[in-house]
C-alpha cells in the first residue's frame, strides 16, 4: 500500500480535505489528445508522445484547482491507452496531486474476485510503502462483497457503482426485483451492509458509492439506503446534472457527497488560449460555488463534525437479483 499520511482511514481524510477547501467537489481529470491546448498537443502520433502531452495538461490541471479543490479523480483509461509510457504517466501525476495535497481518487472500475482481484487491489494501491498511490478507486459492484473487499485495505477507499449516470445503466439498474426494489436499491443495501465493517470516527465508511447526479428522483432513496456511505456524485455540467439535482445526494447536515465534474471544467478554454490554467481555475471555483450553496455552506465556511451514524441493517433479499 502507499504511504498514506495524515489521517489514516480513507472517509476521515476525505472529510477532513473537503472542510479544508469548503466545498465538497471533485475534479475529474480525462484527458483527450483531440481536446489538449492547441500548445500541448504532440507532433507525434506514437504512444510516448501522446502519454508527454496528457501529462504536461494533467500537472497544468492540478496547479489550476489544488487550491480549489478537496479531491480529483484520474480516469485511468486516458492513460492506459497509451500503454506503458500512459502507466507511467498515470503515476507521476497521481504522485504529483499528493504532493499537491489533493485527495485522489483512481476511476479504473476494477471488478474481479479472489486472486485476481488481490492483483488488481495490489496493483492499484501497491505493496510497496512510500510508492505514489491513490486514496480511493472505483469498483465494479457486480461480484458483491467478494469484488470489493479485497480493495479495502487499511487507508484505502472505494466507491462501488450503485446506479451510473449513462442512460443504458437503466437496464440493468432500473429493473425491479419481485419486492418492488431496484437492482440499483439492492446494490445500495449490500454496499451498506459490507461498508459496516470500516466506518471511520466521523461516522462514514471506506467504502462508498457512485451514484450519478443525472438520477435525483432515485437520490434521496438511495441516500436513505447508505446514510455510512460517502457518495461519489459523477455528471455534474456536461453530462447534465446541476445543483438540484445534486442535492438529494446530500445527508441533512451537507456532507456525505462529493460532485464530480469533468469536460466541463478541464475544458473550459479554447483551444488556442494561452491562459487556460487561469480558465481552469475559473471554472473549478464557479463548480465548487454552485456545490456549496447546495449544502448551505458558502465555501470557505464548511463547518466540520459529524456525529457517528447508526450501521445500517443486514442486507435482506440479496438472493432475488
Amino acid at each position: 500500500m502507499g504511504d498514506h499520511k495524515g489521517i489514516p482511514h480513507a472517509a476521515d481524510r476525505l472529510l477532513a480535505a473537503i472542510d479544508r477547501v469548503g466545498s465538497p467537489v471533485c475534479v475529474g481529470i480525462d484527458p483527450v489528445l483531440e481536446r489538449l491546448p492547441v500548445a500541448l498537443r504532440p507532433a507525434g502520433r506514437s504512444p510516448e508522445h501522446g502519454a508527454a502531452a496528457i501529462r504536461a495538461f494533467s500537472l497544468g490541471v492540478l496547479d489550476a484547482v489544488a487550491e480549489v479543490v478537496p479531491c480529483v479523480k484520474l480516469q485511468s483509461a486516458c492513460f492506459e491507452r497509451f500503454g506503458s509510457h500512459g502507466v507511467e504517466a498515470l503515476g507521476q501525476v497521481l504522485e504529483e496531486a499528493r504532493h499537491r495535497n489533493l485527495q485522489v481518487i483512481l476511476d479504473a472500475k476494477r471488478g474481479d474476485i479472489s486472486l485476481s482481484a488481490q492483483h488488481y487491489a495490489s496493483a492499484v494501491f501497491g505493496d510497496e510503502p512510500g510508492g505514489p498511490a491513490p486514496d480511493w478507486v472505483t469498483v465494479n459492484s457486480y461480484f458483491g462483497a467478494d469484488g470489493i473487499r479485497p480493495f479495502l485495505r487499511p487507508g484505502t477507499g472505494v466507491f462501488a457503482l450503485v446506479r451510473t449516470s449513462n442512460p443504458g445503466g437503466d437496464v440493468v439498474q432500473g429493473s425491479r426485483l419481485a419486492d418492488g426494489r431496484s437492482v440499483a436499491e439492492l446494490v445500495a443495501g449490500l454496499v451498506a451492509s459490507i461498508g459496516g465493517d470500516y466506518l471511520g470516527t466521523g461516522g462514514y465508511s471506506a467504502l462508498g458509492a457512485v451514484v450519478g447526479a443525472t438520477r435525483p428522483d432515485e437520490a434521496g432513496a438511495l441516500r436513505a439506503l447508505m446514510p455510512n456511505q460517502i457518495l461519489l456524485v459523477p455528471g455534474f455540467g456536461a453530462q447534465g446534472g446541476d445543483a438540484d439535482s445534486v442535492r438529494p445526494c446530500f445527508a441533512a447536515d451537507g456532507r456525505g457527497a462529493i460532485v464530480s465534474a469533468g469536460r466541463s471544467v478541464i475544458y473550459a478554454f479554447e483551444p488556442d488560449q494561452p491562459d487556460w490554467i487561469d480558465a481552469i481555475t475559473a471554472a473549478a471555483m464557479a463548480l465548487a460555488d454552485q456545490v456549496a450553496a447546495v449544502t448551505a455552506n458558502p465555501r470557505g465556511t464548511y463547518t466540520p463534525g459529524c456525529e457517528p451514524r447508526s450501521s445500517p441493517s443486514a442486507l435482506e433479499g440479496e438472493k432475488q437479483l
